[in-house]
């Protein structure tokens, strides 16, 4: 079992994946346990980082900028810069990454110049050797549900 769920564990996901705020109640009777071990489940989900339950917005539909930075890294700290990296106000998502790209991080800017503004503080991180930035210009797809295809066993 991946992460440690089990059927019931993915079928709460499953149930909150098609609606954040359902009732515990409804996903206990959709799930066949009782109210307290949904609620149980999810807070064990959620305290082990498995699960958030958040209001997921779309930068670009709020008119703002949405855009990813490759950052590739001379030397080692990779720890530090991604930490210093990841405590930028406007970045949303930092991730590891192999292959030329180092760093994937995702910011949400207000227009150009904003985003300008937070690559350059990007850029000045000690050990940034390179960024490529990328603007979301439209969002074709974004999922957060899983797709049977890569569902852990």
């Amino acid at each position: 079992m991946s992460a440690g769920l089990d059927d019931i564990d993915r079928r709460i996901i499953d149930q909150l994946q098609e609606e954040g705020r359902r009732p515990y109640t409804e996903i206990a009777r959709a799930v066949g346990i009782s109210e307290g071990s949904v609620r149980q489940r999810v807070a064990a989900l959620t305290d082990r980082g498995v699960i958030q339950i958040v209001a997921a917005t779309s930068p670009i539909a709020l008119g703002m900028i949405q855009a990813f930075v490759s950052v590739r890294l001379s030397g080692s700290g990779l720890e530090q810069a991604a930490s210093r990296i990841a405590a930028i106000d406007e970045v949303d998502y930092v991730a590891v990454c192999t292959g030329p790209t180092d760093l994937l991080v995702g910011a949400v800017c207000r227009d150009n110049q904003h985003l300008l503004e937070v690559t350059t503080e990007i850029r000045e991180v000690p050990g940034v050797a390179e960024t490529d930035t990328a603007v979301i210009l439209s969002e074709l797809k974004d999922s957060y549900r899983w797709s049977e295809a890569v569902r852990p066993d």
